[in-house]
């Protein structure tokens, strides 16, 4: 599994964590080396004790950061995928583009090959399916967020729950990764999701 690696300058000794706070520099060669591991021997091959020898840091460190496995596979895909906040372009519509479009360019690269194969090892894993959906349910609450700024625009006014629109949202992008379609449409889907009112029993 090909990943681009943040390279630093080698250093000798072990590093240490300060008290309860983590320590930058430790953090950064911890989630390096899990990332060269990864790509190395893909997450078949990933074990913690070796992730903290090739980052010259304390096991106790890496367990008191990230519990288990399946936490420090998520903790180095949230660190190579890039972040960007959810934009307000003034309209519902509007906000689910930008953030498909966005969402799907990224996916498009290395970083969607490598959330795939979370996605996948998560069928057979329990560790890493429990941390998988930890991260499944922040990024809900994050497209939750989403909804709830278009309803306090009077866009969302039929349907009371707006993690309905959010799950929709978010199986949909899944669904597109995990087939290798992001290169197809997804206007239909966000018009629809934008004027879910319409379709509302109420109506």
């Amino acid at each position: 599994m090909a990943m681009t690696m943040a390279t630093e300058p080698k250093k000798t000794g072990t590093r240490r964590s300060v008290g309860a706070r983590r320590n930058p520099e430790t953090e950064a060669a911890i989630l390096n080396a899990a990332a060269q591991l990864i790509a190395e021997k893909g997450l078949a091959g990933f074990n913690m004790q070796e992730v903290a020898k090739r980052a010259k840091a304390g096991k106790a460190t890496l367990y008191r950061w990230w519990p288990t496995r399946g936490a420090l596979i998520l903790a180095v895909y949230k660190s190579r995928k890039p972040n960007f906040v959810y934009k307000d372009t003034g309209s519902l519509l509007g906000d689910l583009t930008w953030f498909t479009n966005e969402l799907t360019n990224i996916w498009k690269g290395e970083i969607g090959v490598f959330f795939k194969a979370i996605i996948a090892e998560a069928q057979s894993n329990a560790d890493i399916a429990l941390s998988l959906d930890t991260y499944r349910k922040e990024r809900l609450d994050g497209l939750i967020d989403l909804f709830t700024r278009a309803e306090k625009r009077g866009e969302c006014t039929e349907i009371p729950d707006l993690a309905i629109r959010a799950e929709l949202l978010m199986s949909f992008l899944w669904q597109r990764l995990m087939t290798n379609q992001l290169d197809q449409e997804c206007e239909t889907m966000m018009k629809f999701l934008a004027d879910l009112n319409q379709h509302s029993p109420n109506k």
